[in-house]
C-alpha cells in the first residue's frame, strides 16, 4: 500500500491508488464535494468527458510541480496526481462555470419536470435546481423531434436527451448487438436507431436505467404513477439467464409492482445489469423473494412516505429536562 497518492479535495485528504480520476476520489470521501456527473458511469468503458458538469479546479498540480492547472478540467477525466490539491464546492469559479454548462445542456431539454417519468430521480432536475439560472439567454428556437418507439418496451423522447453517450455505451458493452447510436453531428447529432430497426436485445431495457434524464423511457410504466407515490423494495429470483443476477428493486403501489429495475448504487449507477425477462415480464410479487426496503437517501424526493423501518425513530429524543420546562411554559399560558 506504499504507492497510494495523496490528493486533497476542497480540504480533505484521502489516498487513492495511482491512476485513480479526481472524481472516484471525491467518491471515496462522499458528501457534497462529489461532483455530480451526467455523462461518466464507472461500469461502462470510455464514458466521460461529454456532458462537463464535473468540471474542478486543480489548485495544485502535485508535489514534484504545483503549479496550478491553467483551466478548469473535467474530474471524470483526470487522474490524481500525488500532492495534488483540488476545488470543487469551494471555488466560485467552479460553481459560476457549472452554472453556465447547465444553462447550455438546458437550451434544447424542456422543463416538463410535472408530466416526465424521470421526475424525481433526474440528476439534471436536480443539477436546474442547484444551479440552473432563473431565465436562460438564448433566443433561438428549440430543436424537436417526433417520440419514436425503439421496440415494444421503450420510447425515445429525443427532446430530452442531451448526449451522454450512456445509452450507447450500454448497449455496446453488454448486448450481442447495439443497432442504435449517434446519427449526424453538431447541433443535428441525435440517438436514433438505424434504418428504423427494433431495440430488441435481452438486455435493451437497461437504456432505461442509465438514462439520466427522461429521453429513454419504459413504456410499461409511462404516465402509471409519480415515483415518489411508489415504494421501491429490493428482491430477487433465480434468472434463467446466465448474465442476470436476477438482483433488482420492486416499485410497489398497493399491492401491485408497478415497474421493475436494476439496483443502483449510492451514486444513481446500476450494481449490476438485468435482462428484458425480470424488467419486463415478472410483475408479480410470487414471482420474487422480497429482502427489505430499498435504501432511499433522506434528501430524495423518493423517501416522502417511504420507511425502512416499521417503527419510524422518534423525531426528537426523549429529553427529562426539557420535558419538564414545557411543563412550566404550559402551565404559564394556562392560567390565561
Amino acid at each position: 500500500m506504499d504507492n497510494l497518492v495523496k490528493v486533497t479535495i476542497d480540504g480533505i485528504t484521502v489516498e487513492v491508488a495511482p491512476g485513480t480520476s479526481i472524481l472516484n476520489a471525491a467518491r471515496q470521501i462522499g458528501g457534497d464535494i462529489v461532483p455530480p456527473a451526467m455523462c461518466y458511469y464507472s461500469k461502462l468503458e470510455g464514458s466521460g468527458g461529454k456532458c462537463r458538469t464535473c468540471i474542478v479546479k486543480v489548485s495544485k498540480g502535485s508535489e514534484k510541480d504545483p503549479r496550478p492547472m491553467p483551466k478548469l478540467v473535467a474530474s471524470c477525466r483526470t487522474t490524481v496526481m500525488d500532492g495534488m490539491e483540488v476545488q470543487n464546492i469551494t471555488s466560485p469559479e467552479v460553481l459560476e462555470a457549472r452554472s453556465g454548462v447547465v444553462e447550455m445542456l438546458l437550451i434544447n431539454h424542456p422543463l416538463d419536470c410535472p408530466v416526465c417519468d424521470q421526475a424525481g430521480e433526474c440528476d439534471l432536475q436536480n443539477l436546474g435546481y442547484e444551479h440552473g439560472l432563473q431565465k436562460t439567454r438564448y433566443e433561438f428556437e428549440r430543436r424537436t423531434f417526433d417520440r419514436i418507439d425503439i421496440g415494444d418496451k421503450i420510447q425515445l423522447h429525443m427532446n430530452r436527451c442531451i448526449l451522454c453517450y450512456r445509452c450507447v455505451f450500454t448497449a455496446d458493452q453488454i448486448t450481442d448487438k447495439r443497432v442504435h447510436g449517434i446519427l449526424n453531428r453538431g447541433d443535428h447529432s441525435e440517438i436514433s436507431t438505424y434504418i428504423q430497426a427494433a431495440v430488441d436485445n435481452d438486455f435493451s431495457g437497461n437504456v432505461i436505467d442509465v438514462c439520466p434524464v427522461g429521453a429513454l423511457t419504459d413504456r410499461t410504466f409511462r404516465f402509471k404513477n409519480r415515483v415518489w407515490f411508489t415504494k421501491p423494495v429490493d428482491a430477487h429470483r433465480n434468472c434463467d439467464h446466465e448474465k442476470c443476477t436476477g438482483k433488482v428493486t420492486l416499485w410497489y403501489k398497493g399491492a401491485d409492482v408497478l415497474r421493475v429495475t436494476a439496483r443502483k448504487d449510492q451514486f444513481g449507477e446500476v450494481e449490476s445489469f438485468i435482462c428484458n425477462t425480470c424488467r419486463f415480464d415478472k410483475k408479480a410479487t410470487s414471482d420474487w423473494v422480497i429482502e427489505q426496503p430499498t435504501h432511499v437517501s433522506d434528501t430524495s424526493v423518493i423517501s416522502s412516505n417511504h420507511y425502512e423501518t416499521f417503527k419510524p425513530l422518534p423525531v426528537i429524543k426523549e429529553n427529562l429536562a426539557l420535558q419538564e420546562a414545557n411543563k412550566v411554559e404550559l402551565e404559564k399560558t394556562e392560567k390565561f
